[in-house]
């Protein structure tokens, strides 16, 4: 998404007296009389000004201030800080990262997880319930909500993960899919590092998925159905380890259930090779630029290698 500030005209009219006055003139709101101190909704808070995530519900305290209070911001370099000597000694402002908007103020007085207490005004703030989140844009940071909602995330490689995630999306039960690097040891690694094939990376996708509505089995299947796991550090036109066929598991239970499903296809002889899928515990997955994400549905007619087979195992 796009995150700009909008004109000062356009933010005195579109905003109220004290969230224009807390965002631009740097205000602060009266404690315990704002909207979200004592909010215990699920869901994240975005800058009212642009639309930036900001904070999540899930790193919310209550801090006894009277103003909302979070351990953490939603991701790195979310916010942005300066040095406030506008009282008798300094304390540290946070800004959003796009509008620079005023959010509040960052204190170490926090609880033990991060000892950090972001203390912010209501009216900086906008909140998505987590039921709205992946239709007004933000279906990326559902993926943090998955242990206390009891959803579950499969974690796989098979080629250009355009292709993918876009089958993978659309089986029921999927709540949501995000397409990244994983199985290397590079951190933080960017597409044009991925795509030379040096850096032990795959292009992977991520499935959050609720098990009441679709098995980690099923999909696992499914995958054995949109990918040919029998090409080695090949999908199609796609040469490289970048796109060798792996399964990440997130624990003992998911592992348990990759092996013997790969046993099964292997088994069944609907793929007449040797199933070379990799199955390898997840270490780390990279989220990938913001281009890659949803990529078919936002270039409808793009380039896939990806479809779905007649295959039962």
């Amino acid at each position: 998404m796009n995150y700009k500030k909008p004109s000062d005209e356009e933010l005195k009219q579109r905003l109220t007296p004290e969230q224009y006055q807390c965002t631009q003139q740097d205000g602060t709101e009266q404690p315990f009389h704002n909207k979200y101190w004592d909010n215990k909704n699920d869901g994240i808070y975005v800058d009212i000004v642009s639309g930036e995530a900001l904070f999540s519900s899930a790193n919310k305290y209550d801090s006894g201030t009277g103003w909302p209070s979070f351990d953490r911001a939603i991701a790195d370099q979310a916010v942005t800080t300066k040095p406030d000597h506008s009282l008798d000694r300094t304390r540290t402002e946070l800004r959003s990262k796009n509008a620079d908007s005023h959010l509040g103020h960052l204190f170490d007085d926090g609880p033990e997880t991060t000892g950090q207490r972001f203390c912010i005004n209501s009216a900086a703030l906008q909140f998505i319930p987590i039921e709205e989140m992946k239709a007004k844009g933000y279906g990326a940071y559902l993926f943090s909500f998955a242990e206390k909602k009891g959803w579950e995330i499969a974690s796989l490689a098979g080629g250009c993960f355009w292709g993918m995630e876009d089958l993978l999306a659309k089986l029921s039960g999927v709540i949501e899919t995000q397409v990244g690097y994983s199985g290397g040891n590079l951190e933080k690694a960017t597409y044009d590092q991925v795509k030379k094939g040096t850096t032990g990376h795959a292009e992977a996708v991520q499935v959050l998925f609720d098990p009441k509505k679709i098995s980690y089995e099923d999909i696992l299947l499914e995958f054995f159905r949109l990918h040919d796991p029998t090409t080695l550090d090949r999908q199609g036109n796609d040469l490289g380890s970048q796109y060798r066929s792996l399964i990440f598991y997130e624990n003992e239970a998911q592992k348990a259930i990759a092996e013997k499903i790969k046993t099964r296809v292997q088994k069944s002889g609907a793929w007449k090779q040797e199933v070379l899928t990799e199955i390898t515990p997840i270490k780390n997955f990279w989220r990938a630029e913001n281009f890659h994400q949803k990529y078919l549905i936002k270039n409808p007619g793009g380039y896939t290698c990806h479809f779905v087979r007649k295959l039962e195992f």
